[in-house]
């Protein structure tokens, strides 16, 4: 067997709002309770795995998914349908605007408790080749 990630629990301040908006906006099934997670799975067979932080301070992690085209005009249509800031890079710097590293589209957005999501329809390569 080759070796594949699973799953990954992301911590949150209200997993269900979080975990329904990332599935939501994915387009992908409702998330599925298991024990105190929320899981969200993706088209590889990855689950996200929400569940309550508590007391304890959110850590902000990153997520980024690998999108076709015509998955990243959806998914991005309803980021913008929905009002929802985005930004071309991870820290919100250049905000209502998209990145074309790679030859490809990308698009970051903050879930409620302010992980960074992102969509890329290329895989990254060497930053050398990027136009800046």
């Amino acid at each position: 067997m080759s070796i594949q990630l699973n799953h990954t629990i992301v911590n949150s301040r209200d997993p269900r709002a979080a975990a329904t908006e990332l599935a939501s906006l994915l387009g992908v099934n409702a998330p599925v309770p298991f024990g105190p997670f929320l899981g969200v799975k993706v088209d590889n067979g990855v689950t996200l795995d929400f569940v309550d932080a508590g007391e304890e301070e959110v850590q902000v992690q990153h997520y980024a998914f690998l999108v076709g085209d015509d998955d990243f005009d959806r998914i991005f249509g309803r980021i913008q349908e929905r009002g929802m800031p985005y930004a071309a890079d991870p820290f919100m710097r250049q905000v209502g605007t998209i990145n074309t590293h790679f030859g490809g589209r990308g698009v970051y957005w903050n879930d409620p408790s302010g992980h960074v999501m992102e969509i890329i329809t290329r895989p990254y390569g060497k930053w050398e080749d990027v136009a800046r």
